[in-house]
């Protein structure tokens, strides 16, 4: 458990209004960060694990107190480049009930979009490492993102790092020239987890769950079998493939479980009912982070790390912001049955 977690990718200042209100009707925002990898970090420092996030950002105060924000919950920050011209920025509008949230992202030109390949001492960051995580987020940025998060991968499989990817597919990022088929098979076929929702695997790789239709809000876990059957046969250095399940019976009432893949074995989770969810941004991530947290504590469980994984994540829906704040006495606690929500005194 000893050993260090790094993740890269792009942190953003998130702003939002306040409460349900929708863009046209706020006269202020709320200002939180948040990103893929870095939600990532935060819940597995939350849980005890040494963490270093790595990014870039500009010089500037804004830059600044993103840090100082990742710093207070124990994410290592000290390999974060600067430079360029400004940080990325995404706009939310929460949903409710039959309104479906929205998201506009502002993170073309950004310092992140910047990056290029020989930016980040890679093997300096991975020297007292074990586990490197990335999102299909990175790629799909830039060129120069795409080419550094290949060549972290290269340098963490030469270092004998596990590596794992969330798929992570968002097809308002990929215009720069490239789509996924021509740049995520060469990523993900190096690792040696891959994580995705109900839809990743479908979008990327047109490897579809038969008979499933995620707008009807009911999703069956034995679907996904063949999803993970058939990304196991594509990429076979895949140890361990984990598939979260939402259902989404509303903006304010979700169902949430996941499936893996292990060995040959498929894994089937509980399903929860989180009613209200309060804030879903930052749910894969939480999983993920679970997922990873569940195989450093004991590689030789899986089903342990899973079920992990669906508790931490369930917890974070009730979570405002991107983080995942819930200790792993709170997962334990709902692990085991009690899902009361009663008051602890």
């Amino acid at each position: 458990m000893a050993k260090k977690v790094v993740t890269f990718g792009e942190i953003m200042m998130r702003l939002a209004p306040s409460e349900f209100l929708r863009f046209g009707q706020t006269r202020c925002f709320e200002v939180t960060y948040g990103g893929g990898e870095a939600n990532v970090a935060v819940s597995l420092a939350h849980f005890g694990l040494p963490v270093e996030y790595v990014s870039r950002l500009p010089e500037n105060d804004l830059a600044d107190a993103c840090l100082q924000y990742l710093r207070q919950y124990g994410v290592g920050v000290a390999h974060i480049a600067r430079g360029g011209r400004r940080m990325g920025i995404y706009f939310l509008e929460k949903g409710a009930a039959q309104r479906a949230s929205k998201v506009i992202y502002d993170r073309d030109d950004s310092s992140f979009a910047a990056i290029k390949a020989g930016m980040i001492d890679w093997p300096a960051i991975f020297a007292a490492a074990g586990w490197f995580h990335w999102t299909g987020i990175t790629p799909a940025i830039s060129p120069g993102a795409a080419e550094a998060c290949g060549e972290a991968i290269r340098i963490a499989k030469e270092m004998n790092l596990i590596v794992s990817c969330d798929l992570n597919y968002r097809k308002t990022l990929w215009k720069y020239g490239k789509n996924t088929g021509e740049v995520m098979p060469g990523l993900v076929a190096q690792c040696d987890v891959a994580i995705g929702n109900e839809e990743d695997a479908a979008k990327i790789f047109g490897i579809k769950a038969p008979g499933v239709n995620v707008t009807s809000g009911r999703i069956q876990a034995e679907q996904y079998q063949f999803v993970c059957e058939e990304l196991s046969r594509r990429f076979p250095n895949l140890k361990m493939i984990a598939i979260t399940l939402r259902g989404s019976l509303s903006a304010s009432r979700n169902t949430w479980s996941a499936v893996a893949w292990r060995d040959g074995h498929f894994l089937t989770a509980p399903s929860f009912d989180i009613d209200p969810v309060v804030d879903r941004v930052g749910g894969g991530d939480a999983f993920a982070a679970g997922l990873i947290f569940g195989l450093m504590k004991d590689p030789e469980n899986p089903q342990w790390a899973l079920e992990f994984a669906v508790a931490a994540s369930c917890l974070k829906h009730s979570i405002a912001g991107d983080f995942n704040l819930a200790s792993t006495a709170e997962v334990e606690q709902l692990m085991s049955g009690d899902a009361s929500g009663r008051i602890s005194r």
